[in-house]
């Protein structure tokens, strides 16, 4: 590949016939930030009518990740300080940027060789083609810092039909609340990557969707999953548990699941999670299972996160996630059985 800018933490140039959006902050695993939200929007902006430009691929500059979230430590700071209108800026300018992905009318294509986790699947999953690698993983793990699964993936994950072969609310339900970590298997079983290809042919796969055409480079390069998806295991008792439309519910199907190994498996992944996060994540995942656009589902997430963000468990979470790293957040309410779900009903408008 030719010459190209490389002070920018999203380089963002046209190769060709290819806009190319090159993440480009890897000491912060590529987290995107306000500067990184704008450089993306500016240029899809830029692109959408611009008839020289076919397709735009977003990959990253390094080998340490695909992106690893929201620079969610920023907007904890400026929340401790009193100034949420920030958050609520940043937030507002990424789930707009979330929807220009979703509406871009050619093809948007990710190239997932790493971590995917919260923002960075906000910038691939709502793409035409997710394309990953044996090194790519993914997850939604905002439960644990007092925050809600956004960025659209709560309205786009109930959508998504892989070689499963149908959407699965209670899936997208499952994967939100419990953080689970999707291999390349779960991801191409579940819908959340379309492609599969090798690692070491990263650069290459780019640079033939650059030359020639992603046709020409996906029949060259796209390879079948070498491995079983480990998720696809428990979809009867996900679909028999998930299924519903409040936490309430879900805990009784639990309760209920002669599987006790997968209860256990549910116990243990929602161990560390805020519970006010799963009552509220539930609540917004049964909204958006009839949102009948991702705008809508976006103004969802960010009415629920806007909530969360003004409770103390968002500070504590970051802070025992992110910045101290002890992993033993103090959260309030302390169970779920203290969590007033009406609240974030009522939010929701439900």
């Amino acid at each position: 590949m030719s010459s190209r800018p490389t002070e920018n933490l999203v380089n963002a140039f046209v190769r060709n016939s290819t806009g190319m959006l090159e993440l480009n902050r890897p000491r912060a695993l590529n987290s995107l930030n306000p500067e990184m939200v704008d450089t993306i929007t500016v240029a899809l902006d830029r692109w959408i009518d611009d008839e020289s430009v076919h397709r735009v691929v977003v990959y990253s500059a390094s080998d340490r990740a695909f992106c690893a979230g929201g620079d969610v430590r920023t907007v904890r700071d400026e929340d401790i300080a009193g100034e949420h209108d920030a958050g609520d800026q940043f937030f507002n300018a990424e789930y707009e940027m979330n929807n220009d992905i979703a509406n871009f009318p050619k093809p948007y294509i990710a190239v997932i060789d790493g971590v995917a986790m919260g923002g960075g699947l906000g910038i691939s999953l709502h793409g035409s083609h997710r394309v990953v690698t044996e090194k790519a993983y993914a997850a939604m793990p905002e439960m644990v810092i007092g925050f809600i699964p956004d960025v659209g993936v709560s309205w786009m994950m109930q959508r998504m039909v892989g070689t499963l072969g149908r959407p699965s609310p209670a899936l997208a339900t499952f994967l939100g609340v419990t953080g689970w970590r999707l291999s390349p298997a779960d991801m191409i079983w579940s819908g959340m990557a379309t492609d599969y290809i090798h690692s070491s042919d990263v650069q290459d796969f780019i640079a033939m969707v650059v030359a020639e055409s992603l046709d020409e480079a996906l029949e060259r390069y796209a390879r079948d999953v070498d491995t079983e998806s480990e998720l696809a295991q428990y979809i009867d008792e996900i679909e028999q548990c998930f299924g519903f439309e409040t936490w309430a519910e879900i805990e009784q199907a639990l309760a209920q699941c002669e599987n006790r190994e997968f209860v256990a498996m549910v116990e243990q992944l929602v161990s560390a999670a805020n519970p006010a996060s799963i009552v509220a994540a539930v609540e917004l995942f049964a909204a958006n299972r009839y949102a009948e656009t991702v705008r809508k589902g976006l103004d969802n997430e960010f009415t629920i996160g806007s909530a969360l963000r003004r409770e103390p468990n968002f500070a504590e979470g970051v802070r025992a996630v992110l910045i101290d790293k002890d992993r033993n957040p103090t959260f309030t309410p302390a169970t779920i059985a203290e969590v007033d779900a009406q609240h974030y009903r009522t939010l929701l408008g439900r």
